[in-house]
C-alpha cells in the first residue's frame, strides 16, 4: 500500500468527492451522532451538496480551494476554503472560511485531517487580510477542540440547513 497523496482536486474527482462527502456525512452525523434527520430532509440535503453536478459547480467556484487526499486512486479525504459565507456581522466575504473537512471512516487516524488543515489554514492566511472562520455542529467536541488547538474561538452561532431541519452550529473564528 502507498503512502496517501494529498494534492489539489480536479474537475475529474467530482463524483468520488460526491460519493466520499455523501457517506462521511452519513457515518459522521447520522450514524456516528445519531442526528434524527427526516428522511426527505436528508436526501435533498445530500443531493444538493453532493451530487457530481453539485460538486463540479462548487470546485469552479471563483475563490475558492479544494485538496484531496488519495491512495492508489481512491480518495479519502478532502477539504473545502474559500470566501466567507457564515453569518456573523464581524464576517465579509473576503476573509476565508474553512467549508468542509472530511475524512473517510477508514482513513480516520492517519493523520490526513491534520495535513489538510494545515494546508487549507496556509492558503486562508495567503487569501485574506482578515480573519478566519469555521462553522462547526455544536455538538462535534472532537472537531471543536481540534480547531481550538489551532487558535479558534467561538464567536456566534448560527442554525445549518440539512433540508427543512435546522442543526445547531458553532461559528468559529481566528484573528
Amino acid at each position: 500500500m502507498t503512502e496517501p497523496l494529498i494534492r489539489p482536486a480536479r474537475p475529474d474527482d467530482a463524483a468520488a468527492l460526491g460519493a466520499l462527502g455523501r457517506q462521511t456525512f452519513l457515518d459522521t452525523f447520522v450514524e456516528g451522532f445519531g442526528i434524527p434527520y427526516p428522511e426527505a430532509d436528508l436526501t435533498a440535503f445530500l443531493d444538493a451538496s453532493f451530487s457530481p453536478e453539485a460538486i463540479a459547480a462548487k470546485l469552479q467556484e471563483p475563490g475558492a480551494a479544494w485538496w484531496v487526499a488519495e491512495r492508489d486512486g481512491q480518495l479519502l479525504a478532502f477539504a473545502n476554503a474559500g470566501p466567507n459565507t457564515l453569518p456573523h456581522p464581524d464576517a465579509r466575504p473576503d476573509h476565508m472560511e474553512l467549508r468542509r473537512l472530511y475524512v473517510g471512516k477508514a482513513a480516520q487516524g492517519l493523520g490526513l485531517g491534520t495535513r489538510l488543515l494545515t494546508l487549507a489554514l496556509d492558503w486562508m492566511v495567503a487569501h485574506t487580510a482578515g480573519p478566519l472562520w469555521i462553522g462547526v455542529w455544536s455538538g462535534n467536541l472532537k472537531a471543536r477542540k481540534l480547531y481550538a488547538a489551532y487558535g479558534f474561538d467561538k464567536a456566534g452561532e448560527y442554525q445549518y440547513p440539512v433540508g427543512s431541519w435546522r442543526d445547531d452550529e458553532f461559528i468559529l473564528r481566528r484573528g
